[in-house]
């Protein structure tokens, strides 16, 4: 069950200052009153709700108030603004009910610190606190950080580790505040008890008068000697019972109060155990919040890199796809130049084959008579002179030298071997020096 947002008059509107208490924090009940939907941070400049729930453990009056205090207040007159707590609607009474004020923006603190809401009954007691929680601004985005892959994983490792230990403080504060009850319950049953015995004190008071007065009246038989001897003794039996009840109610009396005493000291003790969980859990929440935040940061880059490295990638294979169309060419041009080589070669291997065949004899000519019987012996050789060393010449199709008819055939090879530029990846030869580099660079890119 809930209630509609009620404006109740603030103080400027109640001439009333609020109703407050010197009482100290170890007093206070503050499970009486839960707030619900508690911000970490407020944005200053907007009017704040706050929201809250009413237990079975407290009966509302017209004079409780809701009050913003700094942390780390002593007493509820440390207020720094109030609201007056609005009644709940008619049946309250075993069940809880969810209440919700508004505080408005003029009245709300201008500064960075830790505040927190309380509620404050009619007899200035506090019966409820909320978690801390700041007026400021949202944190503006960071400078871009890129790191490795490593770092990534490390920095989720520690969000993991920060928020296991933060489960873990969780759970031990919910069970300091679970023993502070417990504490709580027991202080209340000490207290139960210290006025028993402040009741058997003044039991203790009254034997004592009644003593003084049996002694009298016994100091006043012995005057008048009237008193027998068995009435005395039984009046000595009276006082000495009496005596012994009072010395065993006062030990008693001392030893509740030092168990007292002790139940005190530990509910101090575990309040400041809470307080510093409490302080630790908040830092542990500020670590992991910038954590959070750098691992975004992180993630942003990485993706940024990886489309970095796709373009890069893109650009490369478009590269390679024109050096291998180059490849393609050159390697088409290799093999016409190839074809044309062993053509050349064959030509010239046929050449050299016709050279070296011989040559049919001239017709002997009819001896004159002034001739000689044989005729001239070097006739045919010197008709036939220039024609054989023409047809017995091999050029080398590449640098144009000369070689004579007679040279062996794997020297002529070897010659024109040696202007071809022979691949070292593969079986390919090349005369073209530019098409023999564009060759190597596409192996490369492979």
């Amino acid at each position: 069950m809930g209630a509609e947002l009620s404006q109740p008059p603030t103080m400027e509107d109640s001439c009333d200052d609020p109703p407050t208490s010197a009482v100290l924090l170890d007093s206070c009940h503050f499970s009486h009153v839960l707030f619900n939907h508690v911000e970490k941070f407020y944005v200053p400049g907007g009017d704040v709700t706050c929201h809250y729930t009413l237990t079975q453990n407290i009966t509302a009056r017209a004079k409780d108030w809701v009050g913003i205090f700094r942390v780390g207040w002593k007493t509820t007159r440390e207020y720094y603004t109030f609201m007056w707590a609005p009644l709940p609607a008619a049946g309250h009474g075993d069940t809880a009910v969810q209440q919700k004020i508004q505080f408005k923006a003029y009245y709300l603190p201008k500064d960075d610190e830790y505040y927190q809401f309380c509620y404050v009954d009619q007899d200035g007691m506090v019966r409820g606190a909320s978690v801390p929680f700041q007026f400021r601004a949202e944190a503006e985005d960071d400078i871009l950080v890129v790191t490795t892959q490593g770092e990534v994983e490390e920095i989720e490792l520690q969000n993991k580790n920060l928020r296991q230990e933060n489960q873990e403080l969780k759970a031990s504060c919910a069970n300091l505040q679970q023993q502070n009850l417990e504490l709580q319950e027991e202080l209340k049953k000490t207290q139960e008890l210290q006025k028993s015995l402040e009741s058997l004190r003044s039991n203790t008071e009254k034997l004592e008068l009644e003593l003084n007065s049996l002694k009298v009246e016994n100091k006043h038989l012995k005057e008048q000697g009237d008193c027998t001897g068995a009435e005395l003794q039984q009046l000595k039996e009276q006082i000495q019972s009496v005596t012994s009840e009072k010395e065993r109610l006062e030990t008693r009396l001392r030893t509740a109060l030092d168990h007292m005493d002790q139940l005190q000291s530990q509910v101090l003790n575990y309040e400041k155990e809470v307080e510093n969980l409490s302080h630790v859990d908040q830092d542990k929440t500020k670590q992991l919040e910038t954590l959070k935040e750098e691992n975004q940061q992180l993630r942003l880059s990485t993706a940024q890199q990886q489309h970095d490295l796709m373009k890069e990638l893109e650009e490369q294979k478009h590269l390679f796809q024109v050096l291998q169309a180059e490849k393609d060419e050159a390697d088409e041009e290799s093999q016409k130049l190839r074809a044309e080589n062993s053509a050349l070669l064959r030509h010239l291997s046929q050449a050299t084959e016709l050279s070296a065949l011989p040559r049919a004899p001239a017709a002997a000519p009819v001896p004159g008579a002034g001739d000689l019987l044989f005729g001239n012996p070097y006739s045919a050789a010197g008709g036939n002179l220039g024609a054989g060393a023409e047809a017995s010449l091999r050029v080398c199709p590449l640098c144009g030298e000369l070689f004579p008819g007679d040279v062996e055939s794997s020297q002529y090879e070897a010659h024109v071997r040696s202007h071809l530029l022979d691949c070292p990846m593969c079986t390919e030869s090349f005369e073209n020096k530019q098409v023999f580099e564009d060759h190597l660079l596409c192996h490369r890119l492979e």
